[in-house]
């Protein structure tokens, strides 16, 4: 039961993700939470393992929950559930390219498209920044917790370097290093 279920979550997820696969984050943080197949914090760690690998956001965290859930098998319903919809619906583009090129109607669904998908990735990143900055909720104890204070430096740091242009990459191996570079330092249970 639980194979059919991630298949059919990941493949509503992946019918309804425009914008890209962190624009799908909202929708596998309420599926996901609201089935209890893992924490907030998992999910967190998940997602930062799922940027952080080779391959597509989407079908890596797919992929990752799958396998979390279901084993090797639910790795690959929810997996295939994620790329189906877009795997259709390439096809039917593909089909009908040149109807689709000329249509007012499907360039309106674009246009009305687009600030739908920033707006689900800007959900996406107070979701996963509460989540992140704020573990246990928010009280006056969490802004003197190492923890909320070394999140809060390297979030800043990385927001400066993505403005000097460093690469992405550089900046993930950065803040792998301080991550880890801080856990030692101060004790920070994973």
């Amino acid at each position: 039961m639980i194979l059919l279920e991630l298949f059919i979550t990941f493949f509503k997820i992946g019918l309804f993700t425009f914008g890209g696969g962190y624009a799908m984050v909202p929708l596998i943080n309420a599926e996901v939470l609201e089935k209890g197949w893992m924490t907030g914090e998992q999910l967190v760690n998940f997602i930062a393992v799922s940027e952080s690998t080779p391959g597509p956001f989407a079908v890596n965290i797919s992929t990752y929950i799958g396998m979390e859930t279901g084993g090797i098998l639910g790795a690959l319903c929810a997996t295939l559930g994620v790329i189906l919809p877009s795997f259709i619906v390439i096809l039917a583009v593909a089909r009908f390219i040149d109807a689709f090129r000329k249509s007012t109607l499907m360039e309106g669904v674009f246009t009305g498209i687009k600030p739908g998908a920033v707006g689900l990735l800007f959900a996406a990143v107070i979701s996963v920044g509460l989540t992140t900055l704020f573990p246990d909720g928010i009280n006056g104890d969490v802004f003197t917790s190492p923890l909320f204070l070394i999140t809060l430096i390297t979030f800043i740091l990385m927001v400066i370097l993505s403005f000097k242009k460093l690469h992405p990459i550089l900046m993930i191996v950065l803040s792998g290093i301080i991550g880890i570079a801080a856990g030692h330092i101060f004790d920070i249970p994973v």
